[in-house]
Parts: structure tokens; C-alpha cells; sequence
């Protein structure tokens, strides 16, 4: 029985901190999706939309700023889809495309199609790449990049391991970030004491920063869910943390041990 991934992507990861989504990082997934695939099934859910639609448009707007990033998103999505498509198909990986809203998660019929859906997808080895309907949701814009619709997607679905991919070593203890000297906090049971490290900032693409991962992990936690935050920055990060290797955060339940389980 194959173990299910929730691997949660940030705009941060997807651009390499630049201003256009990096081919290259989207391979990257894609090569170690490949290399693990007999043993794990994944299921992505992917910032990025947006931008991917800066590194073509500039849209003229009198309107909210809401709307506008709205907007970007329509266009971005499809290009976002397509380097995935393109750069998995390349590796023999197929891909489909779910867009999800909150309001899809509070409605049981709806909740009970999503995974239904998904569940065949991956049982016929699609990898479903989910982001928040944009155009008729702001919620992402407001969540915090996806972190959330992750964590609710996993508990959905039952993953074995929520993965989100982020742009720093996993948490890092508030001292050592008052100090300038960052040290990533590996390992906790639960997230209580992860809140007091936590600082309430932002991460420059996305609209995350490390409060919403903690609170992605608490949905985590209460559905039995262990949670890794990991740096997406670096190559290979979702097989060198599963070998143990890389600071990462692992936020474990009372359970059990995600790996001493498999």
C-alpha cells in the first residue's frame, strides 16, 4: 500500500525567490516524484498562478486590488498547468487540474465528489494539482498561500504526510531569529509549543509566512496528520528529507512516526 503525500508548493518555491516561475524547480519536483513513485502516491496543491501571469501581463485596472490579483490568476493558471504538464510528461508523469474553493469544503456532497475524484485520479496515476479557484474565491489571497486548502485537502483525503514546501528551513526558533543566526526546530510533538516561535510575517510572493503553516498543521494534527515544512529552495528536498538528511521541521502527531510507520 502506497503512502499519500499532501505536498503543499509555495510561490516562493515555484519561483526560486525570483519574479517568474522556475522551469527548472517544477523538474526538480517532477525527477523525485519520479523516483519515489513505487512507494508513495502524490497530491499537489500549488501556488503560483499569479505569478506565472506577471512574466506576461500587466493588467490596466481602476478596480480593487482584490479583483486585479483575481485576474492575474485567470491568466496564470493555464500557463502554471502547462509547465507542469510539459516538465512531468517529460518524465513519464501525468498530471490533472482540480480548482477548489472553501466554500466546496463545507458542503458534504461536494467534499464526498473531491475525493472521489481525486481517488481515481491517483488510482490511475494522474497527479492532481490542485490550486484555489481564484476567479470566484479571494480566500488564498487572504488564507495564506494555499497552506490551509492544503491542510484541508489532506485531511480529505487521508494523506499519510502533509510536506510543505516553503522557503526557509523549516521553523526556526524565535531566539536564534532575534540573534540573526536562524536554527530550525527539528522535530515537536503537536504545534502548541511551535506558536510562541512564530513570527506573524510574510513571505514576499505568497501570502503565507510561518503562522499559516502552523495553522495548516493544527488541521493536520486533528486529523492524525503528521506535518513536515521543509525548504523548497533546495534540490531534491522532498527525497533528502525523507532520507533524513537537510534541516527541516517535522511536526509529529501522537500516533505515531510517519517513516517508522512504512
Amino acid at each position: 500500500m502506497k503512502k499519500r503525500i499532501l505536498l503543499k508548493i509555495g510561490s516562493n518555491t515555484l519561483t526560486k525567490e525570483t519574479n517568474q516561475i522556475s522551469r527548472g524547480k517544477i523538474e526538480d519536483i517532477g525527477r523525485q516524484i519520479a523516483v519515489l513513485k513505487d512507494d508513495y502516491e502524490f497530491v499537489i496543491v500549488s501556488s503560483g498562478a499569479i505569478a506565472a501571469a506577471k512574466q506576461f501581463v500587466k493588467l490596466e485596472h481602476n478596480g480593487e486590488e482584490i479583483n486585479v490579483k483575481q485576474a492575474l490568476a485567470a491568466i496564470g493558471q493555464p500557463h502554471l498547468m502547462r509547465m507542469f504538464q510539459e516538465s512531468f510528461r517529460e518524465l513519464g508523469l501525468f498530471s490533472a487540474q482540480c480548482l477548489l474553493s472553501y466554500s466546496d469544503f463545507e458542503n458534504p456532497k461536494s467534499k464526498a465528489n473531491i475525493k472521489n475524484t481525486i481517488d481515481i485520479l491517483v488510482g490511475n496515476n494522474f497527479i492532481p494539482i490542485i490550486n484555489e479557484n481564484d476567479t470566484v474565491a479571494a480566500d488564498e489571497i487572504q488564507f495564506g498561500d494555499n497552506d490551509k486548502l492544503a491542510a484541508l485537502t489532506a485531511a480529505l483525503l487521508k494523506a499519510d504526510l502533509l510536506m510543505i514546501a516553503t522557503n526557509t528551513n523549516g521553523i526556526y526558533t524565535k531566539i536564534s531569529i532575534d540573534n540573526g543566526q536562524p536554527e530550525t526546530i527539528p522535530e515537536v510533538l503537536g504545534v502548541s509549543s511551535l506558536q510562541q516561535e512564530v513570527s506573524s510575517g510574510k513571505s514576499s510572493h505568497g501570502t503565507g509566512g510561518m503562522q499559516s503553516k502552523v495553522e495548516a498543521a493544527t488541521i493536520a494534527q486533528e486529523a492524525g496528520i503528521e506535518t513536515w515544512i521543509v525548504n523548497g529552495l533546495n534540490d531534491s528536498f522532498i527525497t533528502d528529507a525523507f532520507a533524513g538528511s537537510g534541516k527541516h521541521t517535522k511536526i509529529k502527531t501522537k500516533d505515531g512516526h510517519f517513516l517508522e510507520d512504512h
